[in-house]
């Protein structure tokens, strides 16, 4: 399948989204993924405008097809991350007890820092065990600004 991109401008910097014909495949910050051709097609013409109603404060949660290429693992920490309600968050080893690995903070950790579809599938919404804000693949200061735009908005 065919994947393309838009790069679009939000509150926090410019967003890469991904998608092939029938899901949206990544979400970046920054202009990401030279790779692929910049071209609108319906699912992420609808992402653009989901994302634009989450950053107005009048969507809490996407409503989009997702197809995340990873392990098995990877796939079921992705799917507790998304479980997360907008405005809270979750500690690591909240996450590894979900997934019935326990002692798997850190696997956890992993999983969540090779999330493709950031925001989307929640995964700033993990801090760690003593509130910090820890642990984001693209920077702690739009981990900050996405939890706080939720605060803000709840």
């Amino acid at each position: 399948m065919e994947e393309s991109k838009i790069t679009i401008d939000s509150p926090i910097g410019k967003i890469t989204i991904c998608a092939n014909e029938k899901a949206i495949t990544g979400l970046k910050f920054g202009a990401n993924s030279p790779e692929l051709k910049e071209h609108e097609t319906q699912i992420l013409i609808e992402a653009k405008k989901q994302l634009a109603e989450y950053f107005s404060g009048k969507r809490k949660n996407f409503d989009l097809p997702l197809e995340s290429k990873g392990t098995p693992f990877q796939k079921k920490v992705w799917q507790a991350l998304s479980a997360i309600p907008y405005g809270a968050t979750a500690c690591y080893q909240d996450i590894a007890v979900r997934v019935g690995n326990p002692k798997g903070a850190r696997a956890i950790g992993m999983a969540n820092n090779r999330n493709p579809i950031a925001l989307i599938v929640p995964c700033h919404r993990v801090i760690g065990k003593n509130g910090s804000l820890v642990g984001f693949a693209s920077s702690i200061d739009i981990k900050a600004q996405l939890l706080e735009h939720e605060k803000t908005n709840k």
